[in-house]
């Protein structure tokens, strides 16, 4: 029970502090602005969920085919080298401002080619649709799917997506993938609710800061526990 929680809390706060201010972040606020937001938050949380979980797969697997010691040593290399560069990030000028226009402008290239999916005026149209349509139907949406592509191409490879990998080879893999999709429900629904407006009030020093911090700890704590 006790590695549990402490894959959970490890999880959960990783996620929290890598998430928010991610481009996927920004992402979720800006399809929330353009289209319903029920849609562009479930597609978002499913893609992180499924991203959470294979992760969480593969960083479980990784001792059976490579011994534990050495995935003990990968797993702390990885929290040093992501809380370096978290905090290489923090002291980036303009690293927030840069990273949400690169992302609405992808968006708005993308809208200016498909303008048909943008959002109309008429919301009480948009919501009496909404309310006629089945719920599994919606999971065939293009905005549904749209939302989901973006985000899970956007997490793949990311820094959180490797480090999740790292604590479940580390760490109870079950507690993990709880701690994960627990900090992504809390990110994405956060990113939708608040919208841009919210997004472009976040400190993303601050946040980079905080993560980078907190991945150097994981790191030597992992370096502890191998040495004793």
């Amino acid at each position: 029970m006790t590695s549990i929680v402490q894959g959970f809390s490890k999880s959960l706060a990783m996620t929290v502090l890598s998430e928010i201010g991610d481009k996927t972040f920004f992402a979720a606020a800006i399809l929330a602005m353009r289209h319903p937001r029920k849609l562009v938050l479930l597609g978002c949380l499913a893609a992180l969920i499924v991203m959470t979980i294979l992760s969480a797969v593969v960083g479980w697997a990784a001792p059976n085919l490579i011994s534990r010691k050495w995935t003990h040593h990968i797993t702390t290399l990885l929290f040093f080298g992501f809380g370096l560069w978290s905090l290489w990030d923090a002291f980036m000028e303009n690293g927030e401002a840069e990273e949400l226009a690169e992302v609405e402008a992808k968006l708005d290239a993308d809208w200016k080619a498909n303008p048909g999916t943008v959002k109309g005026g008429n919301k009480a149209d948009d919501d009496s649709k909404k309310e006629r349509q089945p719920f599994l139907t919606q999971f065939f949406s293009p905005i549904f799917l749209k939302a989901f592509s973006i985000t899970f191409f956007g997490e793949w490879g990311d820094k959180s997506q490797l480090a999740t990998i790292g604590l479940a080879a580390d760490e109870n893999p079950f507690g993990v993938v709880l701690g994960g999709i627990l900090g992504q429900a809390v990110c994405t629904t956060a990113a939708v609710l608040g919208g841009k407006s919210l997004a472009s009030q976040i400190s993303e020093k601050i946040v980079a800061l905080s993560g980078g911090v907190l991945f150097i700890v994981f790191g030597i704590q992992s370096l502890l526990s191998t040495e004793s």
